[in-house]
């Protein structure tokens, strides 16, 4: 390296976008409410309340949705909030990550 010349650190949006992504599924079950898995989204994702409402549907009608693609540390948060949101309440609601 020539003298006064220096290596740039990338700026956070450009090393997220070069670090591996990871999908997040949220998994149907047979005890949480519509409402409760619309409200989730909306508040934990930012969905909107159309797409929160198709993303239920497609949870409830095969099984799971993919929800967002983000980094690793992002998507294991995600998981996280959803089981800490959705235990309290007496929900056996689940997320799950996979490479994307």
């Amino acid at each position: 390296m020539l003298a006064g010349t220096t290596t740039a650190e990338p700026d956070v949006k450009e090393r997220d976008a070069l670090a591996p992504q990871w999908k997040v599924l949220l998994l149907d079950d047979d005890v949480t409410t519509f409402e409760f898995v619309i409200w989730l989204l909306m508040q934990v994702f930012h969905k909107p309340q159309t797409d929160a409402e198709l993303l239920t549907r497609e949870i409830h009608d095969t099984g799971c949705a993919l929800i967002t693609v983000t980094n690793l540390e992002r998507a294991e948060l995600y998981v996280e909030q959803v089981s800490s949101l959705a235990r309290p309440r007496g929900f056996p609601l689940t997320a799950e990550i996979e490479p994307a």
